[in-house]
């Protein structure tokens, strides 16, 4: 029988004997492990919502009057085997811009490099796209406006003449160089059109609004949408759906969501004007699509300052929230519903915003439905 002396002790096992000896080894694999993870999920998410994304003009819901203007320039484009004259898209967030960018690609047969404009901080950045960029391809920059002035001036000369002016050396000794570009597209994407200075406007050949969305056509998003995700959605909850969308295809996604969540975790299978009713009210989204925070700044406008005027200042003390916040993201929806008004003297809820929150409007208020 072996013996083990009091000075020897139980040999480990190999595998814990390495990660003593190189525990910096095995705190790496961990962590590219867990990163490969969270890769695979990221990857799957996106996978998901290309999937989501229509791929050509023909699957393309809504935007009637822009899908025609781009169809003729795609036939026209393809018959000269030329490059898309440049195009501006602009309007409210989550109508489609990135997808129709896409969309166009997939039409001329093309590739499609995406990029926003605050990842474009140096000009070497801009110029690594373009001198990658094949015959014919879509470059997409999203929030275009925020493009710094060096990148500007670097994008002139490459939307009008397909050439890079590069300056080379410093001083007297400085000389400029031209580098040819492959004839492309420049896909412009903003919220704020007014932002972009006038050179850079003028050098897209088509300029495109998108608008909001009929809750018909949103009604057929999310139809689409929850055959994609084998979801069964009755034509009344794709209406209830849409109805509280905000007139945008991508809170229509968003919400559809939730309610597939909801519907699974009680277990009602298929998704009801009921359900889609019941789940929406649960992440408090009214039938007129206001959530927590628009409904926070409607009550205490008219409880707090008997509906206005109030500065906008003043109101955002009131309510907790960013005044650039509410003047950017809540005010342009209850502007287009008719719930809010921007007076010389404050913001003003109207008459059927005091109705739409179970309030009785004072006499001076009623005048504001005419």
């Amino acid at each position: 029988m072996a013996i083990i002396s009091s000075n020897q002790q139980p040999s480990e096992p190999k595998k814990q004997i390495k990660a003593r000896e190189s525990p910096q080894l095995y705190e790496t694999t961990e962590a590219s492990l867990l990163e490969a993870e969270a890769q695979a999920d990221e990857q799957n998410n996106n996978q998901q919502e290309e999937t989501i994304r229509p791929q050509h003009l023909s699957d393309y819901i809504g935007q009637k009057d822009l899908k025609e203007v781009l169809d003729i320039a795609i036939q026209a484009a393809k018959s000269r085997q030329e490059a898309l004259d440049h195009l501006l898209l602009y309007g409210p967030p989550g109508l489609g811009k990135t997808t129709m960018a896409l969309i166009l690609a997939s039409e001329m047969g093309v590739g499609c490099k995406i990029t926003t404009a605050p990842a474009l901080e140096r000009p070497r950045d801009i110029v690594g796209l373009l001198v990658n960029l094949k015959p014919h391809d879509i470059l997409f920059i999203d929030e275009i406006h925020r493009l710094t002035r060096m990148t500007e001036e670097i994008l002139y000369p490459a939307m009008e003449d397909f050439r890079l002016d590069i300056t080379i050396g410093k001083g007297t000794s400085a000389r400029t160089r031209s580098i040819p570009l492959q004839p492309f597209t420049l896909v412009g994407a903003t919220t704020r059109v007014g932002a972009l200075t006038s050179p850079l406007r003028d050098r897209f050949g088509l300029i495109q609004r998108l608008r909001f969305y009929e809750p018909d056509e949103l009604a057929e998003i999310v139809t689409r949408t929850a055959q994609i995700l084998q979801t069964t959605v009755t034509p009344e909850g794709s209406e209830e759906i849409a109805r509280r969308s905000r007139g945008t295809p991508r809170i229509a996604n968003r919400l559809l969501k939730r309610v597939r969540d909801y519907a699974e975790v009680k277990q009602f299978g298929e998704i009801t004007a009921e359900v889609a009713e019941e789940a929406l009210e649960l992440f408090n989204v009214d039938p007129c699509g206001l959530d927590w925070t628009d409904r926070r700044l409607l009550t205490v406008a008219i409880e707090h300052f008997r509906g206005g005027p109030v500065g906008l200042e003043t109101l955002a003390a009131a309510t907790g929230e960013d005044a650039q916040t509410i003047e950017e993201v809540y005010e342009p929806y209850l502007l287009q519903i008719g719930y809010w008004n921007r007076t010389p003297r404050g913001r003003v809820a109207t008459a059927a915003a005091w109705e739409h929150l179970g309030y009785t409007p004072p006499d001076e208020q009623l005048s504001l439905r005419f």
